[in-house]
């Protein structure tokens, strides 16, 4: 399976990315910390070179903290690895809750100010960039560090379309793209991830498919979530039976007992991104697996 959606405007944030990035001290990208390595854009890594970088896992409320405390050793042991070969291509990680916002401008600020590499000379403001892929949280990131709202925040992607930039009582720079995506999803675990997440449009991907593919993720991985949301008894038999289930208890039930399975796949979805289910993570490091 390999899936295009490249909407015009992400075309022209991915070449404005590239000529804004030479300009810039450090590179922030901010991932989905449920699923880091799904919403990890390969063009970011590419756009930015040797730019230092700072992964910031956004909605860790969400996620679940065993998994994120994993994915923090792995970058760091990343980061010491790469550090040896290419000192100047620094990269930290950092996980961060929306409702710390203190926290959060803290502890980016000091990263920001600590990988920089000040190509202006000593004493100039740092300047930096946000980036990442649709609807993974970067407005809301920009919302927090100004303690004002700047940046236009929405539940589908695709809704910053051109570049903002703005200035922090620190002095520091920030620039926010357009969420972009790679122009080919092939990989289709990472593909269902993101749409399970709503990083892609629904309909991109078939809605009924999507929520099989988080209703077996979760039965294999929470399933005490699941009975603790949906007051089940016992654990369906498979994803298709789960459906079933959450459909009769949520008033997804048609006339002669069949049941809405869009609906039940509209609850099961909705239930995991507002974090109604539970702290769920979709995906582990690598030295996790």
């Amino acid at each position: 399976m390999s899936i295009q959606w490249y909407p015009g405007h992400m075309s022209k944030a991915r070449k404005a990315m590239a000529e804004a990035v030479p300009s810039q001290d450090v590179i922030i990208e901010v991932l989905d910390a449920r699923m880091p390595s799904a919403s990890e854009n390969p063009l970011v890594t590419e756009l930015r070179k040797q730019k230092p970088c700072i992964k910031v896992l956004s909605k860790s409320d969400l996620a679940d903290p065993e998994v994120t405390a994993s994915w923090l050793r792995y970058f760091e042991s990343e980061r010491r690895e790469r550090s040896k070969e290419r000192p100047e291509g620094k990269v930290a990680a950092v996980a961060i809750r929306t409702d710390r916002p203190g926290e959060a401008r803290t502890r980016i600020a000091e990263l920001c100010k600590r990988l920089a590499l000040h190509p202006r000379g000593l004493g100039k403001t740092v300047r930096a960039m946000v980036v990442g892929i649709p609807n993974v949280g970067k407005s809301t990131l920009i919302n927090v560090l100004m303690e004002r709202k700047v940046a236009k925040v929405g539940d589908e992607p695709a809704v910053t379309k051109g570049q903002q930039q703005v200035t922090l009582k620190s002095g520091m720079t920030l620039s926010d793209n357009p969420g972009i995506l790679w122009p080919k999803l092939e990989d289709d675990a990472a593909s269902f991830r993101l749409a399970l997440g709503g990083a892609l449009p629904d309909g991109v991907l078939d809605y009924e498919s999507v929520a099989l593919f988080g209703a077996g993720f979760f039965l294999a991985r929470y399933p005490a979530l699941l009975c603790a949301r949906y007051t089940l008894a016992e654990l369906p038999a498979d994803a298709d039976a789960l459906l079933v289930e959450i459909g009769r208890r949520r008033g997804g039930l048609r006339s002669g007992g069949l049941v809405d399975l869009h609906k039940a796949a509209d609850v099961l979805v909705h239930d995991f991104r507002s974090g109604a289910l539970g702290r769920i993570s979709l995906e582990g490091p690598p030295t996790a697996a």
